[in-house]
């Protein structure tokens, strides 16, 4: 299992447009991807579970990624996330 914490910095936080880029990032992953915020979790793949942790800019997200290929998948998703949200 391989887990990173991420301040999310975009303005608009993860309404729906950031919220699809990571979904799709995720679902190219061959790794189970899980967001988690406020003690809430979802699973990354599905855009409503995601929208729905109702995550806003400087909310502090923590993305666990578990899987055969979780190291790769690792730096895909926090390569996505700093440099789009």
């Amino acid at each position: 299992m391989k887990q990173f914490t991420y301040m999310i910095k975009a303005a608009e936080g993860l309404h729906a447009r950031p919220a699809g880029l990571l979904v799709n990032c995720a679902k190219a992953c061959t790794s189970t991807v899980q967001i988690s915020a406020d003690g809430s979790e979802a699973d990354a793949k599905r855009l409503f579970s995601v929208m729905n942790l109702g995550i806003s800019q400087n909310d502090t997200v923590i993305i666990t990624i578990t899987g055969p290929d979780e190291e790769t998948d690792c730096e895909k998703l926090r390569a996505f996330c700093e440099s789009n949200l």
